[in-house]
């Protein structure tokens, strides 16, 4: 009985341990203590020994790693690549120096209101300006940023120098002024550029009247061919030497010149010197002068050993001639008016030669008027004579483009006269009232500093004034901007 007991329980023990390790699985963590008593001699007693005591932890069974979440994508950060600043091109300075000038200018024109960065000692204004304002503005830009570069290829006598006398004089005034002192290491010019780069314009330094006087020696001929040859030549060799005017083709270069032969320059190539920039004196407009394009200058007589012709400032009261005219018969409006007024009236008083006894600057001194006809060329000398004697102009000539025009109200200090009108001078000039010949006196005085020269020059002076026609023909046009050039 005993034994059979002790066989079932053995069974039993059997049984139970495998049942529990089909369980395992499920039941994971599951802690069975026992305690088997073995009798002694197989038998049991009462007295029993506890042999050993099993405690069986099974050991977990290899689990499948639980499954993470994929880890959250942070954005890639890159460092930004190192900026590059590009360094802007010459001609993107030029250009922006002359965008903010422009924006100035126009700023100005339509105020009243005349300001500066400081105290000057002259500001426009008045009925003579056409906008006060805004050549007052464009003055000041004008000295602020203008630079001219003057090219160094040529030799003397035909380039870089001119006549400093006479009715050519403003040739070698104005070749003076933009080199003269470079000559003896003093600088005065502000306008001259230190490198070709910062130039916004470029000088072609040759002078037309010594062109005639040396390439024409002897005289054997009037064909222009020799003058054609030597422009030409030298407009391709800055062309190839430098890129200023092909960029430009030409546009930003002038010249400068009062020989009646200088506007047919440009025959020499139409096609290449079509943009050129033409300071002249000889400005007809029936003969190719380009009124947006090219500049007229005042042609003056200027005396050995002075600047011009004197400065007569003498009362109204003490003018007893009406008005007054001396000089050759050049051309035909002259020839005109000596047919009805050389030696026929006490007070429109014309000479073909003026009597030795009869200073010339005298009697335009005394005069109301001074006749300003045409000679052989558009321009007269007796323009400026008579500003600077506080004479009133009476200007007689066809297709004449007045010096200064862009700034300067002619109807305000001056008359003019048609050819057609010149029978009836003494007519038209009686018929200016008091009130109006003292208007037009007060614009003659408003303007003489206009038509003198200064060595050095000075703010508003003549060579400042066609320095600033140009500045305004450079401010109309812009350069193309390639990027890509340095």
């Amino acid at each position: 009985m005993n034994s059979t007991i002790i066989l079932t329980l053995t069974i039993s023990l059997i049984l139970f341990i495998f049942i529990s390790s089909s369980l395992h699985d499920t039941q994971p963590n599951i802690q069975v203590s026992f305690n088997i008593v073995i009798p002694q001699n197989h038998t049991i007693s009462n007295e029993t020994k506890i042999i050993s005591t099993i405690s069986l932890s099974p050991s977990p069974s290899p689990q499948p790693p639980l499954p993470q979440p994929p880890p959250e994508e942070q954005p890639v950060i890159t460092a930004p690549p190192p900026r590059t600043i590009r360094k802007k091109t010459s001609v993107e300075k030029l250009e922006e120096s002359l965008a903010r000038a422009r924006g100035a200018i126009r700023e100005a024109a339509p105020t009243r209101n005349i300001t500066s960065e400081k105290e000057e000692s002259f500001v426009p204004s008045g009925p003579v300006y056409r906008h006060p304002e805004a050549f007052h503005r464009s003055h000041i830009e004008m000295m602020k940023t203008f630079k001219i570069w003057t090219y160094k290829e040529g030799d003397l006598p035909i380039f870089h120098e001119g006549p400093l006398n006479n009715i050519y004089g403003i040739e070698g005034r104005f070749i003076l002024e933009m080199e003269g002192e470079m000559m003896s290491h003093v600088d005065t010019s502000r306008f001259r550029a230190k490198n070709p780069d910062e130039a916004h314009v470029f000088f072609l330094p040759f002078s037309v009247s010594k062109m005639v006087q040396f390439l024409y020696r002897p005289l054997v001929s009037y064909s222009r061919g020799p003058l054609y040859r030597v422009v030409l030549d030298y407009v391709n060799v800055v062309a190839k030497r430098y890129p200023y005017w092909n960029r430009s083709r030409g546009a930003d270069h002038f010249m400068v010149s009062c020989h009646d032969w200088a506007p047919e320059v440009s025959d020499a190539d139409p096609e290449l010197l079509k943009n050129l920039i033409r300071g002249l004196c000889n400005a007809n407009i029936s003969e190719g002068f380009r009124p947006n394009v090219d500049v007229s200058i005042p042609e003056i007589n200027i005396p050995v050993g002075q600047l011009g012709p004197p400065d007569l400032g003498v009362r109204p009261s003490r003018r007893q001639t009406l008005a007054f005219f001396a000089g050759g018969a050049h051309g035909h409006i002259r020839r005109v008016l000596f047919e009805h007024w050389k030696d026929k009236d006490d007070e429109v008083r014309v000479y073909e030669r003026l009597p030795k006894n009869i200073p010339y600057f005298k009697l335009l001194g005394e005069s109301k008027f001074c006749l300003c006809p045409s000679g052989y060329e558009v321009a007269s000398p007796r323009i400026v004579e008579a500003i600077r004697a506080e004479c009133i102009p009476v200007i007689i000539s066809d297709n004449y483009a007045l010096p200064f025009s862009d700034v300067l109200d002619w109807s305000q200090f001056s008359i003019s006269v048609s050819v057609e009108k010149i029978p009836e001078i003494k007519t038209i000039l009686k018929g200016v009232s008091a009130r109006k010949y003292l208007r037009l006196l007060r614009g003659v005085r408003s303007v003489k500093r206009h038509f003198t020269i200064n060595r050095p020059s000075e703010p508003y002076d003549l060579l400042h004034m066609v320095i600033h026609s140009i500045w305004l023909r450079r401010l109309n046009f812009r350069l193309p901007v390639d990027i890509s050039s340095s």
